[in-house]
């Protein structure tokens, strides 16, 4: 039996899980969701890098990114697609490649803010179940398993201490980093803050999630916990040799 006294589906085929991966930035989402796709066969879509292309048009145009109704209408015209790549997703915004102009701090607190508002996430929304529809694919953000697909067949919800987080992403931004570590944290202390308490959809784990704490773990430890999770819910431990 699953948390919430629901039945584990036995057996299914990865091929058509959905598979929801939520929680904070910098706990390593992306990581693990590329993992776990390239793993089981699925496709990988990040909707993070929707909202960062969203705000990158928010800014292309000098536009507010507080002003609901202008967000709003500007979303009316604008398209956004994932395609597989060999590493990541292709990004495509109104048909244009951004995938290597949405990683900067800029874009990325951008987007933070434009996510607050109910209607924008209500048209991400939308998009994402679309694209998520036929399942065979992990989905990774902050509201999967509570919004976007509450009924997944696998709910993890990735966490770290905030201070771990905040130099795994220093670390991670190597060179093009602009701030020291603790300018990081501090603007992750900030995110997780209008995450966890936007009135929208706020940063949670769902009831039937599967807490995975990777403040002490290194990176491989966490893939393969993940990869435990993923094989148990779906009953394929019990097939496995």
């Amino acid at each position: 039996m699953s948390p919430d006294g629901s039945p584990v589906r036995a057996g299914l085929l990865p091929e058509r899980a959905i598979i929801a991966i939520d929680g904070p930035a910098g706990a390593g989402k992306s990581t693990i969701a590329r993992h776990l796709a390239r793993h089981f066969g699925l496709l990988n879509l990040e909707t993070g890098a929707m909202y960062r292309a969203f705000a990158l048009k928010v800014l292309r145009k000098g536009l507010p990114l507080d002003e609901c109704g202008v967000l709003e209408a500007l979303a009316a015209e604008t398209t956004i697609r994932l395609e597989p790549g060999d590493d990541e997703n292709r990004v495509l915004l109104d048909g244009e490649d951004v995938t290597g102009q949405i990683r900067n701090p800029t874009v990325t607190d951008a987007a933070s803010r434009v996510s607050v508002f109910p209607a924008i996430r209500a048209w991400m929304v939308r998009m994402q179940q679309q694209m998520g529809a036929n399942g065979g694919v992990v989905m990774e953000g902050r509201d999967i398993g509570t919004v976007v697909f509450p009924h997944a067949d696998v709910k993890i919800f990735l966490d770290a201490a905030p201070e771990v987080r905040g130099q795994r992403r220093f670390d991670q931004l190597g060179p093009k980093a602009a701030a020291q570590p603790e300018e990081v944290i501090r603007e992750l202390h900030k995110r997780d803050e209008r995450d966890r308490n936007r009135a929208d959809s706020p940063l949670r784990p769902a009831p039937d999630a599967v807490l995975l704490d990777s403040t002490c773990m290194t990176l491989d430890e966490v893939v393969k916990a993940a990869e435990n999770i993923v094989e148990k819910r779906l009953g394929l431990a019990e097939s496995m040799p």
